[in-house]
């Protein structure tokens, strides 16, 4: 691997990274029904301000989401809501591997 194709892994382990943690799924779900604020996000997800911006933060930075200040609130968006075509990949997997570990007790 040169030094080209290890930054483009690089990169896009930044965006699985981002993804990997239960409440920034659910985040994403989230945006995808509708644009929200961290106010919004914060009492469905049942954490404090701070750690559900943390996730924000994280989702931004790797492109996932996009926010625009309102006044004085700032909305946040889905920005690539092509991610939703992985989760439906993620099912696949789960299912597919679901489905072979029954067989494996028959």
């Amino acid at each position: 691997m040169n030094i080209r194709q290890k930054s483009f892994y690089e990169i896009r382990a930044r965006v699985f990274k981002a993804m990997a943690h239960p409440t920034r799924l659910f985040i994403v779900e989230q945006l995808a029904a509708n644009d929200m604020c961290v106010n919004d996000l914060t009492r469905k997800i049942g954490d404090d301000m701070s750690t559900v911006s943390k996730h924000l933060s994280i989702l931004k930075n790797a492109g996932i989401v996009h926010d625009e200040k309102k006044g004085t609130m700032v909305y946040y968006r889905l920005k690539m809501p092509c991610i939703l075509n992985f989760f439906n990949c993620v099912e696949s997997v789960i299912k597919t591997s679901a489905t072979e570990q029954l067989k494996q007790l028959k």
